[in-house]
């Protein structure tokens, strides 16, 4: 089968691979229908991201048909539409029977190596280095989905693929970021980043009732999408002072909570801050955490931090400032089973529709490579990528 695989850093290819085999009587076997390219794949892409080996598949928002089960008892049959969460979910162990899929403690075939760098095992992920699991992704023609009778959702009658695909991770990521808020309403929120989940912790902020959607982003195609979305004041953070703007927006009060949608991959910004943030990457780190040091210094005193933004090691941050301000900080991988059924139903009741941000489509993984460095150097007007592949 074709699949898009990672051969070093900026070194995607489509390759010819074996077809996936069952391996468990709880396995399902996928043809791909539709899948994308996520701003995670680009840590991996760009090389930041530890254990990843030549040849890995790419990919972990995709969803398909199944065409072989591991049991004739299988919860889902030949033919059943899926859409897959990225992480994999046992369903028994402590932490899945407590709701918090992103941290099962059995999934992760290599959880020693992930215990090592995180303190305990995290859960396997789909296309996300060996850290993860080393499971092969969904940027291919099939799938292997292990443990696949807790964590997929089948597809609602009626919905396209378009409107499923983005359960898988983006959606959910956004929405819990901004869950991670506990907005009442009325609240005043500032979301670092409009990529795909920037955008969609717009949508989630607009859906929450915030007040005050503040966006910091300088791409010309996400500010039209962040205002489309929802947002009600943009920054631009390469020619404006963000603390200073988002003083004056919020009348010297700050806002209520703010969201890092960027991670490590963050550039600098405008001012003192990104001077000192340039001289601090190339002494101490290779990570980029601009936009987590600066919403840190712009949330308001008691304020809450959310940050769905991925980073792959220690990044050093103001502590004092969290401490000063009795902040709360959220993060965490997304716990997509928790939110797949809330959220199709908003899709359903057309209170949401998350095909809006969809700039590029493909009916070829052969163009992936081009379409994975157009997503990474924001060329035509690249903000998402979805391969119709059935």
């Amino acid at each position: 089968m074709k699949a898009l695989c990672w051969h070093g850093k900026g070194d995607i290819r489509c390759d010819t691979v074996p077809d996936p085999t069952i391996e468990d009587e709880r396995d399902v076997i996928l043809k791909v229908s539709s899948c994308a390219i996520c701003g995670s794949d680009l840590h991996l892409m760009d090389g930041h991201m530890p254990g990843m080996k030549s040849g890995d598949v790419l990919g972990h928002e995709f969803m398909g048909e199944v065409v072989e089960v591991g049991s004739p008892n299988h919860r889902y049959r030949k033919g059943d539409r899926l859409v897959v969460p990225f992480n994999i979910n046992c369903g028994e162990c402590r932490q899945c029977k407590m709701g918090n899929w992103a941290s099962c403690q059995r999934s992760n075939r290599n959880g020693e190596m992930a215990a090592e760098q995180f303190g305990y095992p995290t859960a396997g992920l789909f296309g996300y280095s060996h850290l993860t699991g080393g499971y092969a992704g969904g940027q291919a023609e099939y799938v292997r989905v292990p443990m696949a009778d807790v964590g997929p959702m089948q597809v609602p009658d009626g919905m396209s693929d378009e409107q499923a695909l983005f359960l898988s991770d983006i959606l959910p990521t956004g929405w819990q970021a901004v869950d991670y808020c506990d907005l009442k309403g009325g609240e005043t929120v500032a979301i670092w980043g409009a990529g795909p989940v920037g955008l969609f912790a717009i949508v989630s902020a607009r859906i929450k009732n915030a007040e005050r959607i503040i966006v910091i982003e300088a791409n010309g195609e996400r500010i039209e999408l962040a205002r489309r979305a929802g947002a009600t004041d943009v920054i631009n953070h390469t020619e404006e002072d963000v603390l200073a703007r988002i003083k004056d927006i919020t009348k010297g009060e700050g806002p209520d909570a703010v969201i890092d949608c960027v991670g490590m991959e963050a550039t600098p910004g405008h001012g003192m801050l990104g001077v000192l943030g340039t001289v601090q990457e190339k002494l101490t780190s290779t990570q980029r955490p601009y936009a987590l040091e600066q919403m840190i210094q712009a949330v308001r005193p008691s304020g809450i931090a959310s940050v769905p933004g991925v980073y792959a090691g220690p990044v050093p941050i103001n502590m004092a400032a969290v401490v000063q301000k009795g902040l709360t900080i959220r993060s965490g991988q997304t716990h997509v089973k928790r939110y797949l059924e809330p959220l199709a139903r908003l899709i359903q009741e057309s209170r949401l529709d998350p095909t809006f941000l969809i700039t590029h489509r493909s009916g070829e993984l052969a163009e992936g490579p081009a379409l994975y460095k157009a997503f990474r150097d924001k060329t035509d007007g690249c903000v998402k990528v979805v391969f119709h592949l059935a």
